[in-house]
């Protein structure tokens, strides 16, 4: 069969893209949250987004080459996947290449895939990918981890002092970025971004929840996505400045979330985390999260210069 590529044109294609990946919910790592991927700064250029349509005109892939979290997001119609994965790989390869010295490049991309894609997994190494989990002090893997609504959500109340509540829509984007950039180190996060998730139509206010300090400064945050469609959602991100993880924020914040993700509906509830941070780790267990797929991470790197 043949396919034809070409690179993200309009808002509508982000529509398509979400179906897909809702169709095949069970192959892919990121659905409920993509509202927050796809208002990254990397579709700003186009070409760091592929789509493949059949002879029929209906999509069956994508791929976004997302800058902020030096990964690749991929989704593929199984049918088509044994053919056209590999032709996702060589045209990430060759946008990695050409955007390297760029503000969208990196000296390396990673790709998640799960542990049973063992035709993935194939196509990954042949095209030069090397798996993370046994590299000593840069290993990385993932999980993906889902709870069930039936067991409730544990309360934790803030302490005395601090405040759990939506985050002040647009005029408190600045401070929530400044937040996000320290808690991960990175200047990823941009005011553009921010701005988009809470344009986007899936996102809800409620579920956008920040903790304030004694002092009126933003700590902490968690933002929840929920998908009416399966009644599902989603944690993505979470984050607690280190000076005030003293005070179990984290836990609070995230118990806050949930409750509020099950008063929408949600029926089960998803988030990814890096398996061999513990506290992160405990936390969602602690939440009655569970295990429900390892997460391989592989890389591939680029020369600068």
């Amino acid at each position: 069969m043949a396919f034809f590529q070409r690179s993200y044109s309009h808002e509508s294609d982000k529509i398509l893209m979400s179906a897909l990946a809702r169709q095949y919910r069970g192959d892919h790592l990121h659905v409920i949250d993509l509202p927050y991927r796809f208002s990254s700064w990397a579709f700003d250029d186009p070409e760091n987004v592929g789509l493949w349509f059949d002879e029929q005109g209906q999509l069956v892939a994508w791929a976004v080459l997302q800058t902020p979290f030096w990964t690749m997001d991929t989704v593929c119609q199984p049918a088509a996947d044994e053919n056209l994965y590999p032709e996702i790989l060589a045209w990430a390869d060759r946008r990695a290449r050409v955007t390297l010295d760029t503000e969208y490049g990196h000296p390396a991309w990673y790709v998640n895939v799960f542990s049973g894609q063992v035709n993935r997994i194939a196509d990954l190494k042949k095209a030069g990918f090397q798996y993370q989990a046994k590299e000593g002090d840069d290993s990385w893997s993932k999980v993906l981890m889902r709870r069930s609504v039936e067991k409730p959500v544990k309360v934790h109340q803030p302490p005395a002092g601090f405040t759990v509540r939506p985050l002040a829509g647009e005029s408190e984007v600045k401070d929530y970025v400044a937040l996000h950039q320290s808690i991960f180190e990175t200047k990823n996060m941009t005011v553009d971004w921010r701005l988009r998730t809470l344009q986007h139509p899936a996102y809800k206010p409620e579920l956008d929840l920040v903790i304030e300090s004694p002092a009126r400064h933003l700590v902490a945050f968690c933002i929840g996505w929920f998908d009416e469609q399966t009644l599902s959602g989603q944690v993505e991100p979470l984050g607690c400045l280190a000076d005030f993880r003293l005070y179990a924020l984290g836990r609070v914040v995230l118990a806050e979330g949930l409750h509020r993700l099950q008063t929408h509906g949600a029926k089960q509830i998803f988030l990814e985390t890096d398996n061999y941070r513990n506290t992160a780790y405990r936390l969602y267990q602690s939440f009655d999260f569970q295990v429900i797929q390892d997460v391989r991470v592989y890389r591939k790197d680029y020369k600068t210069g």
